[in-house]
């Protein structure tokens, strides 16, 4: 079997025969190795490699020259510990030093800060031509700010900024730095002025509704005042001795009752009202005193004395005028037995019934009453119990703020006073002595590196892309079959100059279009320093 190669397929040098005709030779196969193979890959195309390469050297070279000096100016910061320590008087502010710096560093680069910063400072190249966003972008691409700490070290805070001169750079650290520490002390005063504002407000609110729970446990007193736990066991000893007045009372009653019955029957019976316990007259009364006397002269004087005798006369005078007293009483006649000391007696007793009848009355009143509030002092306990136990609640919180409201108004005096963790400078932003970037060398030799591989990566691309079979071993493993021989093609004269005048051509292109279309770029588009800080603020990286 014998294949016949294409133009376009794999020719090596050493198996072509050059003569001002077309001949046809005919050759076994033999392999080569991959090794073999992919050089010679690599050396037609070369052109590529050294095209792409060249065109990104020249742009690499050209913009390295051509991108004007940057400065950058360096400025540390150190969060420094409070100068009061925490057991004495604690700081209000828990943020801890590094979050804060988060904070300050977001704060800084926000968009109204780096506007006004870059307005005043005049910091980017053609920032006259420059939309907002992309000065935003290029000043956070400037600015470098890296934090670093840990436990039981100090929290150490690098900024750097770059700019087109040292002066600028300088200017623009230094405001940095500035907003840095006025930040962190708003921060803090801040942290510690709504602290304390919070507990005032705390304080207040708790004190009102301590006021409004006392309002409404007064008014539950005043409410129900003779039911109150307090006074349960007084009223309860009350109770018992009103029941114990009540008793007595009714004993008296019965007692005076009994009393004016005995009576009534005694002097229906008769009987003598001195042994009834009736009230006596004052005749009876000088009867019996006469009487007495006489017994008693008696006892010394013989019945013939004229005392005696006197005596004797008297009380027989006596005894005459009881009689017509008693005479005339039964004439008149009485209201229930016909003696008026009976009927005094009886109206006494009768008022006296009277009078403890109606003390029952009161008594029982008094005993219903006291026994309802008795009755009600479960449930008013309940309800007093739970507007107590608010109250309570509500002065331990009250009490717990004010501690806490101390506590933050000698929080606020700390920070108010600069004597808590605080921002300081370090190293003072200084204006440099000289440019620090670029690196024109590591950007030339960058790029040319970086054409080399752009170009290798292009011909890996085109080889890849390119499927025809240029080798009898592509044969072999597409079709199966194994060539007996290969017959190259052969160029003629006309073919070689076309090939050669190509080749020329390319290296012209190489050696002259490149760098005049770079050159074109830089003069009439856009010069190439300014394109290269377009696209890195675009992308915000700097070189």
């Amino acid at each position: 079997m014998f294949v016949r190669f294409r133009k376009r397929a794999f020719r090596p040098f050493w198996m072509t025969e050059r003569s001002s005709g077309p001949k046809i030779v005919a050759r076994r196969h033999v392999p080569m190795s991959e090794l073999q193979y992919y050089f010679s890959l690599f050396i037609r195309r070369l052109p590529i490699v050294v095209l792409v390469s060249a065109l990104v050297s020249a742009v690499s070279v050209i913009v390295a020259i051509k991108l004007p000096p940057e400065f950058e100016s360096h400025a540390r910061l150190m969060v420094e510990s409070s100068q009061i320590p925490d057991s004495l008087a604690p700081s209000t502010v828990q943020i801890s030093s590094v979050e804060r710096l988060q904070v300050i560093q977001n704060r800084l680069l926000t968009r109204p800060v780096l506007l006004d910063i870059a307005e005043r400072f005049n910091a980017l190249p053609n920032q006259s031509q420059m939309s907002p966003d992309e000065i935003v972008n290029a000043m956070r691409s400037r600015t470098g700010m890296r934090t670093s700490g840990g436990r039981n070290q100090a929290t150490i805070m690098q900024i750097t900024f770059e700019a087109r001169t040292a002066e600028i750079a300088a200017g623009v650290l230094n405001e940095y730095v500035s907003l840095i520490q006025q930040e962190d002390v708003t921060i803090r005063t801040g942290s510690a002025t709504d602290t304390l504002d919070f507990f005032d407000i705390e304080v207040r609110r708790l004190s009102e509704e301590l006021s409004a729970q006392s309002e409404k446990i007064l008014e539950f007193k005043k409410a129900h005042i003779n039911a109150l736990p307090d006074s349960l066991d007084f009223r309860q000893r009350q109770r018992s001795a009103l029941q114990d007045r009540l008793e007595q009372a009714e004993r008296d009653i019965y007692d005076l009752r009994t009393q004016r019955q005995q009576l009534i029957e005694i002097a229906s019976a008769g009987g003598d009202a001195a042994a009834a316990g009736l009230p006596k007259s004052r005749t009876q009364i000088q009867l019996d005193e006469t009487r007495t006397e006489l017994q008693d002269a008696l006892l010394v004087y013989s019945a013939t004395n004229p005392k005696v005798r006197l005596l004797q006369a008297r009380v027989g005078l006596l005894e005459e005028a009881v009689e017509q007293e008693r005479a005339s009483q039964e004439a008149e006649g009485t209201e229930e037995t016909g003696n008026s000391a009976l009927d005094l007696r009886l109206a006494e007793i009768d008022a006296r019934v009277e009078t403890l009848q109606g003390q029952i009355e009161g008594l029982n009143s008094r005993i219903e009453a006291v026994g309802r509030t008795i009755d009600e002092t479960p449930e008013n306990a309940i309800v007093l119990e739970d507007l107590q136990r608010g109250y309570n609640n509500l002065q331990q919180q009250y009490n717990t703020a004010v501690a806490r409201q101390a506590e933050a108004s000698t929080g606020e005096k700390i920070e108010v006073l600069s004597k808590g963790e605080r921002v300081t400078i370090i190293d003072q932003p200084t204006v440099p002595s000289r440019p620090t970037k670029p690196n024109r060398m590591m950007i030339a030799g960058g790029g040319t590196f970086l054409g080399l591989m752009l170009g290798v990566a292009v011909v890996f691309l085109l080889e890849l892309l390119n499927r025809a079979p240029r080798r009898p071993e592509d044969i072999i493993k597409k079709l199966g079959v194994w060539p007996m021989a290969t017959i190259p093609y052969t160029r003629t004269r006309h073919d070689m100059i076309v090939q050669r005048s190509r080749k020329i051509a390319l290296i012209i292109a190489i050696l002259i279009v490149v760098p005049v279309g770079v050159w074109a770029i830089h003069e009439y588009y856009l010069p190439l320093d300014i394109l290269a800080q377009k696209i890195m603020n675009r992308i915000g990286v700097r070189w």
